[in-house]
């Protein structure tokens, strides 16, 4: 948890790459939290919300499910700054009526999102999905926001060094990282013939091994100069 946290802070290095410090985020709460699956909502300066980064492809579909539709949990957390649970999401027809049956229809059965939030300022939000009815424990929902909240000051942080431009700057760089990322995956899958979370490991654990960045690592699998057999 402590490695984790200061991942998601150590923005100061040269090399500092917001894409890799959201998906580190989205897979550390998915190996240290009682959830199945985490995915990312991230605002451009006009407010628009994008999917950034996701622990597993179903996941990443959903969010953009949510965007599409403007409705969901991550939607209604970043427009209220405050966190959204739904312990069962067969009673959530009301409430989101075009993103319950998608969810449930990918096997979700209950959803928390928390702000990415430091005081007033809100950048996006995080989501945490269950294949499970129920409540996340409260120690766990206070890790999870803990984790948001400190990958919203690294962001914050690294913006407050530099120009107005730099928010647009770092969003379109992790849109575009989120590309090669996907890419990568979607080779991965295909050469060994595993699931998209099994390739999204095998890339995140050659980067850490070899103290890579995870975007080096995908556009050297995609241009063919790796082969992480």
């Amino acid at each position: 948890m402590v490695e984790a946290v200061v991942v998601l802070t150590d923005t100061l290095r040269e090399e500092f790459d917001l894409s890799e410090v959201l998906y580190d985020l989205t897979a550390s709460c998915v190996e240290l939290l009682d959830v199945d699956t985490a995915g990312l909502l991230l605002a451009d300066e006009d407010g628009r919300l994008h999917t950034v980064a996701s622990s597993h492809e179903g996941t990443r579909l959903l969010e953009l499910f949510q965007l599409q539709t403007d409705e969901g949990p991550c939607v209604d957390c970043y427009r209220t700054a405050a966190p959204v649970s739904c312990r069962d999401m067969s009673s959530a027809g009301g409430r989101w009526p075009t993103f319950t049956p998608q969810a449930r229809s990918e096997g979700v059965r209950s959803v928390h999102a928390v702000p990415m939030r430091v005081r007033n300022q809100v950048v996006g939000g995080l989501n945490l999905f269950r294949c499970r009815s129920g409540t996340v424990s409260e120690a766990d929902l206070a890790i999870a926001q803990s984790f948001a909240t400190a990958a919203t000051i690294g962001i914050l942080q690294t913006r407050a060094k530099h120009s107005s431009d730099v928010l647009n700057e770092q969003l379109q760089n992790a849109l575009n990282s989120r590309v090669i990322i996907e890419q990568a995956k979607g080779y991965l899958a295909e050469r060994h013939q595993e699931s998209l979370t099994e390739a999204f490991a095998r890339l995140r654990n050659h980067a850490r091994s070899h103290s890579q960045r995870l975007t080096t690592v995908a556009r050297e699998v995609v241009g063919g100069a790796l082969d992480l057999a």
